[in-house]
């Protein structure tokens, strides 16, 4: 009997995000995109908020030579040694480039990684100890596991932090600091995908066609 009950768990939520996604893909672009917004924007809105006020007090103990336990804790989890490399990692890039790279990882919230695993921007998954769902496509013989995640909040995190503490993202934090300029900033994230410079101009058009940058 609980076998049973299992399998029909299981044919019921197949049913239901198979059910979701018929209804999804018959949503006009316009509509897509409405929906879009409506799902993402209040999560990135609520994780960047978080990370801002962090940052600020951050560098306010730094200021004052306050709180200093505290700051060792965060270069420990950020993997850095100064105050400059800690202070790059904490403070969030525009929120305009977490919408475009979701837009464009997530299919604008359409994806089966989006639906099944709350997984907005496409993160790989290494640890088989920890939640992650397989692609449907493999790379030869090798299969591909993505994050599965909580909630989109979740997502929204770990997709700022590993923007904070890779080291392919140095360039891109570095400028972080000195320039609020979203679509320069775009050039330095060639590395977050396989399409290099040609991912870069996708980030900017999406961006600036959908005039994202009056979310900053």
């Amino acid at each position: 009997m609980k076998y049973i009950l299992i399998l029909f768990l299981v044919i019921s939520t197949v049913y239901a995000n198979e059910t979701k996604n018929i209804e999804i893909r018959t949503l006009s672009v316009k509509e897509k995109k409405k929906r879009f917004i409506k799902l993402v924007l209040p999560p990135i809105e609520k994780v960047y908020n978080e990370l801002q006020t962090q940052y600020e007090e951050v560098l306010e103990d730094m200021k004052h030579s306050r709180n200093l336990y505290k700051k060792e804790m965060l270069k420990e989890r950020y993997k850095v040694q100064s105050d400059e490399e800690l202070l790059m990692a904490l403070k969030p890039h525009p929120k305009s480039i977490a919408l475009a790279q979701a837009a464009i990882e997530s299919a604008w919230a359409t994806s089966r990684f989006f639906i099944e695993a709350n997984n907005i921007f496409g993160m790989w998954s290494s640890n088989k100890n920890k939640p992650r769902i397989a692609a449907l496509k493999k790379r030869g013989n090798k299969t591909i596991w993505l994050k599965k995640f909580d909630s989109l909040e979740d997502s929204i995190r770990a997709y700022y932090k590993l923007i904070a503490t890779s080291k392919a993202y140095k360039e891109f934090r570095e400028l972080k600091m000195i320039s609020d300029d979203v679509y320069l900033l775009e050039e330095k994230l060639n590395n977050y995908c396989e399409l290099g410079d040609e991912y870069c101009s996708r980030l900017q058009s999406v961006t600036r066609y959908n005039n994202f940058t009056k979310y900053d």
